[in-house]
């Protein structure tokens, strides 16, 4: 890999060197640095990379890019055979290399990038599962891992630094792929994580207050300006027009280079749903719809096998891209309505007695939405069973008291991820706002025994929501996490109760 051509649209200045080099391999983390490679120093949160400076000169690393500018001490010790470049953004720079390092995998498929505040996930499963319906293979990256083939690698970040997604994007391209499906976030996009990659399209769901606070967005402007810098690297960007802050997202989009499109289920629109209604079996939980194009004279019927007015909105970001596509409707309407996305709105186990589904609802914004959801569907009873984590703002944990005590008929409260924190204090702060709502709790602290609880007492009719972790595997208490899936919780009660080892209690 040659650093000046990686580099060629980066902005930098030589310090010593020359960047018309040779070499193997880009590097961030100091202790995997040496002859051979290229170390990118940058600021981070915790680390600011330039302090191992001179550290990765000692273990023979010849060529830096570096952010801020050396001291007098270090340039005056600089050996002769080191390159030293200083960058605009040193994040942009790893962007760059990083995409030559692995010979611009993106450039290989054809790739549709998510945004927004909820739903990127959704979205991005449902294009990923219509599309292999039509016989295609995709690649997917965001919240819940890499998934690559049969392969789900575990991923840090909702987008992850811009060296490991194009690893991925190589490893896609390996396996086959044609399709790059990925959530990108704010901070990905202010990180520069995604800098170089050209999406061919871009899909915005909507956006709400979040990520605002130390070490994310000073602002909700902020936060707004990076979720719309995503179209403007996209050829074709794909927009919800009901959301409210629509304009000011289109505000900063460059349109002469993109062309875009909306869909809403409210306002008129490119692609809108019309005829929604709820659906409410034994066998099946969810929406039927009807999808008005542009692109066609008739409206076509869609099905969505998990519950809420907003995954038809999901449903309809999914639709427009494979639209466009050209994936035959049958197939988008088959593979909507046997959807499976872990941990979001997931149906574990439907009868006659009750509903249980796990969802990732961890903060006020997205327990109030499936609350008032759930509600559409008119159960006997809404049985939320929730906590909050440890480590974090007290605010999040009053505030889904507040809501749980307002719009479920029965809260049980119990563990999440505790972190550091004791479970009972966690539960006090959450029991001082729901008493203050007047609603029905109970105190389960042991996760797995409020959910057996909440199942085993359910009345006929019932729809019990069990949220805050959703996909996760895992349950974080005094710093060790142990191995926890909601879902599998559910099913080993529901296998009991149908072997007569535990009993439905009236």
């Amino acid at each position: 890999m040659n650093i000046k051509a990686a580099l060629a649209k980066a902005s930098y200045k030589v310090i010593q060197g020359n960047p018309d080099m040779e070499v193997e391999d880009v590097v961030y983390d100091s202790r995997k640095a040496g002859p051979g490679c290229v170390f990118v120093c940058m600021v981070g949160a915790v680390t600011d990379s330039h302090r191992f400076f001179d550290q990765v000169i000692s273990q023979g690393c010849s060529a830096f890019v570096i952010e801020r500018p050396l001291n007098e001490e270090q340039l005056k010790s600089l050996p002769e055979n080191v390159t030293v470049l200083q960058a605009e953004h040193s994040r942009q720079a790893l962007a760059f290399l990083s995409a030559a390092r692995f010979d611009y995998p993106a450039k290989r498929m054809i790739c549709i990038g998510v945004t927004g505040t909820k739903g990127k996930t959704t979205a991005t499963y449902m294009i990923k599962a219509i599309l292999e319906r039509d016989g295609k293979k995709a690649g997917l990256i965001g919240t819940a891992g890499a998934v690559i083939g049969d392969n789900t690698y575990p991923t840090r970040n909702t987008t992850p630094e811009s060296y490991e997604l194009h690893q991925y994007f190589a490893q896609m391209v390996k396996e086959g792929c044609d399709y790059m499906i990925m959530e990108v976030s704010s901070q990905g996009l202010k990180m520069h994580r995604v800098d170089g990659i050209e999406f061919d399209y871009a899909i915005f769901t909507n956006i709400s207050l979040d990520h605002v606070g130390p070490n994310e967005h000073e602002s909700f402007e902020e936060y707004l300006y990076y979720k719309s810098q995503l179209f403007n690297q996209c050829k074709v960007g794909i927009l919800n027009r009901d959301d409210p802050h629509f304009e000011e997202v289109l505000n900063h989009i460059r349109k002469e280079n993109t062309r875009l499109y909306t869909y809403g289920l409210e306002t008129e629109a490119d692609f809108k749903a019309k005829e929604i209604q709820y659906v409410s079996k034994p066998d099946f939980v969810g929406l039927d719809f009807q999808v008005q194009s542009l692109l066609e004279a008739k409206p076509f019927p869609v099905r969505v096998n998990i519950p809420g007015k907003f995954n038809v909105s999901n449903a309809m970001a999914a639709v427009c891209v494979c639209c466009f596509l050209n994936i035959p409707r049958k197939q988008m309407n088959h593979a909507l309505e046997h959807l499976y996305v872990n941990g979001r709105m997931e149906i574990v186990y439907s009868s006659k007695r009750c509903t249980v589904l796990v969802d990732y609802a961890h903060n006020a914004v997205s327990m109030e939405s499936l609350l008032l959801t759930l509600r559409d569907y008119h159960p006997k009873r809404l049985v939320c069973v929730f906590g909050c984590g440890g480590n974090r703002s007290k605010d999040r944990r009053y505030s889904m008291g507040e809501i749980g005590g307002k719009l479920a008929d029965l809260c049980i409260l119990t563990a999440d991820n505790s972190r550091d924190e004791r479970i009972e204090d966690i539960l006090t702060d959450i029991r001082g706002s729901i008493e203050k709502t007047g609603g029905a709790f109970i105190e389960i602290p042991d996760r797995k025994e409020a959910i057996e609880h909440s199942i085993i007492h359910s009345r006929e009719g019932d729809m019990i929501a069990v949220i805050g972790k959703g996909h996760e595997d895992y349950q974080e208490i005094c710093g060790v996490r142990y191995p926890f899936l909601d879902r599998q919780v559910i099913e080993e009660v529901v296998k009991k109760l149908e072997s007569g080892e535990l009993s439905w209690k009236e």
